[in-house]
């Protein structure tokens, strides 16, 4: 048998040919690859990054370098929420939201809008009359389309998709008992989509929230969809207008500071059809769903 590491073996001979041909290569192949994470993918979906303040106004200089140099899409983490856009009923506040959005358009992102309907940070006023006492439904779905039509409206064509209802959902998929179910109903969701279509009718519409990888939650999320669009079949031809729905993972202590803005959605074409995509480009069919 012969010995490749042996003296004069044709391995001995051909091995460094072999060695400079893999390094050739590599090197070929380093000079092509992509530089950053956004050109990786570019042509199949945008990847994107939740912003807060300080990179929004140039503060966190190291950030706002990631964020331009690997994304191409943006969110905001808080600067669009109702208790910081809308803070009292005579008062909105477009400081930090026009610098976000001036930001996205500067470094031709997709820019998402996050978030119109939530049950957490949205101030007491909204749902409270000046006495304390919880408002009728008529009143909340004025303040409600109100908001909506003045903070979609005010960025119609520049913002691309809205988050407009997030986190409905309790684990188990049912909907979340908050002050929105209780004074509107469960068709306050189509309503705040009605709104949004209203304000900009070529943005995306997205329902967000996040653990859509447990079953449970994510046929809550699937069966939201659906029981819209069997009550649009009913009523008025218009009256669904959730195009997606987004899965945001959950931040923790162990998840990477971007992580957390990464996103899949489900885009519903029909009742009974359910597609994945990306918020901005890009599908894959999944099963038929009854």
């Amino acid at each position: 048998m012969f010995n490749r590491f042996s003296r004069g073996s044709k391995w001995t001979s051909v091995r460094p040919a072999l060695i400079l041909g893999f390094f050739l290569a590599s090197t070929a192949v380093a000079a092509h690859a992509p530089t950053s994470l956004k050109a990786a993918y570019k042509g199949d979906f945008v990847i994107g990054a939740a912003i807060n303040a300080a990179q929004i106004t140039g503060q966190d200089a190291r950030g706002d370098a990631i964020i331009v140099s690997q994304f191409n899409s943006i969110s905001p983490e808080n600067v669009l929420k109702w208790a910081l856009v809308h803070p009292k009923p005579d008062k909105y506040d477009f400081t930090l939201p026009d610098r976000y959005v001036a930001f996205g358009i500067k470094h031709h992102m997709f820019i998402v809008g996050h978030n119109l309907v939530w049950h957490n940070q949205v101030p007491a006023w909204v749902f409270h009359d000046d006495h304390g006492n919880l408002i009728t439904r008529d009143a909340l779905l004025a303040r409600m389309r109100d908001h909506i039509h003045t903070v979609v409206g005010r960025y119609k064509g520049k913002i691309r998709s809205w988050d407009v209802v997030n986190e409905a959902l309790n684990e188990d998929g049912t909907m979340r008992d908050s002050l929105w179910l209780k004074i509107i109903g469960d068709d306050y969701i189509e309503k705040a989509f009605t709104y949004a279509h209203e304000a900009d009718p070529q943005a995306q519409l997205t329902y967000n929230d996040y653990n859509l990888e447990n079953e449970k939650k994510r046929n809550g999320a699937i069966a939201l969809v659906k029981n819209c669009r069997r009550r649009e079949s009913r009523s008025h031809p218009s009256a669904c207008r959730i195009t997606t729905i987004s899965h945001g993972l959950r931040r923790t202590r162990k998840t990477p500071r971007f992580q957390h803005s990464r996103r899949w959605a489900l885009r519903s074409r029909s009742p009974n059809s359910i597609s994945m995509c990306c918020p901005a480009q890009g599908t894959s069919q999944l099963p038929m769903l009854r």
